[in-house]
């Protein structure tokens, strides 16, 4: 497990290495693989050979063009509540990612993250909003708007390169990263070329603290809000700055199963915890937990506490600090232009 973190660690960072590097060049062959693979698929839905299809409701796509976790969940957290302050009822779609089943199911709060994917439980839990998990999406959002709940516009979680669902309004996430040193994978982090210019109906958001690439867009700003203990989270208990600040001086394990753990540690050491780091894999479904028994105090994130129930921590006090995650002012006119408008009461 740790050499493959290893291994993970320096591929990523030949990403962010010029494109000339030994690796990178090494590994260009596969990317003109991959990117040859990626420009057929596109062709057969341009070109009709493959059809596109629509979705009951217009749909949002949340993505990145860069591998690994630029933001993505939290964006989708917040557009649902800016939607709703808009005037729309938004419903989610995604594909579930790492879940053990394939159909369609709708998420609950009773739902488990093995079942319906780990980030789709979390976006559920954080904004009740409606929704739904299938291997198709158009399935989902079929599912999700045959209820009985009023959904007049879906979210669709990371579906960016996937062409088989007509989309609307397309959401582009960035981190620092950017585009890393311009190449497809595996010789650089881009799932699909960097454009030059920003594509139709499409909207750029920067979880960084400025653009990191040539696309005008808007910054979100990100803070913990908090900690709270993991039984009071599930119970649905605010996160509290003052918990955050106890835990200072104590010795604290940081747990975090992510794309970019280390943005998680840092944003503690920067609150003024002093943490033993423990990364773990994306999406690592915790069957066991990775701390010593004896361990006094861990920290998780949200991601982390939806695979974990309080009764198999034993004596280990585990809290969560949840993220807030906050769009640019500007953002949501921007958006708004973008989409039709909300129905009428």
């Amino acid at each position: 497990m740790a050499a493959d973190r290893d291994w993970r660690s320096t591929l990523v960072d030949h990403w962010q290495r010029p494109h000339s590097s030994l690796l990178s060049r090494a590994l260009q062959p596969l990317s003109w693989l991959y990117g040859a693979a990626a420009a057929i698929d596109r062709a057969l839905y341009d070109t009709g050979l493959r059809r596109a299809e629509h979705a009951p409701r217009p749909v949002i796509v949340v993505g990145n063009l860069v591998a690994g976790g630029a933001g993505k969940t939290p964006t989708v957290i917040a557009l649902v509540a800016l939607l709703r302050n808009l005037g729309y009822r938004p419903g989610v779609i995604s594909r579930g990612h790492g879940r053990s089943t394939s159909d369609p199911q709708r998420v609950t709060a009773d739902s488990s993250a093995t079942t319906v994917g780990d980030e789709p439980l979390l976006i559920h839990l954080r904004t009740r909003a409606p929704v739904a998990v299938a291997r198709r999406r158009i399935d989902a959002a079929r599912l999700l708007c045959s209820g009985a709940e009023p959904i007049d516009l879906l979210v669709a979680d990371d579906g960016l390169q996937h062409h088989a669902l007509v989309r609307d309004v397309q959401v582009l996430v960035f981190d620092e990263r950017g585009g890393g040193n311009g190449l497809l994978l595996p010789a650089g982090p881009l799932r699909q070329h960097l454009p030059a210019a920003l594509p139709a109906k499409s909207i750029v958001v920067y979880n960084a603290s400025r653009p990191s690439t040539v696309l005008p867009g808007f910054l979100a700003r990100r803070r913990l809000l908090g900690a709270v203990s993991l039984e009071g989270w599930w119970q649905g208990q605010a996160a509290d700055p003052a918990r955050l600040q106890a835990l200072q001086g104590r010795r604290l394990i940081a747990c975090a199963g992510m794309a970019q753990p280390q943005r998680f540690f840092a944003m503690l050491e920067q609150a003024g915890l002093s943490v033993e780091r423990l990364a773990m894999p994306d999406h690592e479904p915790y069957r066991q937990l990775p701390w010593p028994e004896h361990a006094e105090d861990v920290i998780v994130t949200e991601k982390d506490a939806v695979k974990m129930s309080p009764e198999r921590t034993g004596r280990t006090r585990v809290w969560v600090a949840p993220l807030d995650f906050t769009l640019d002012a500007e953002f949501g006119p921007a958006l708004r232009r973008l989409l039709p408008p909300p129905p009428t009461p």
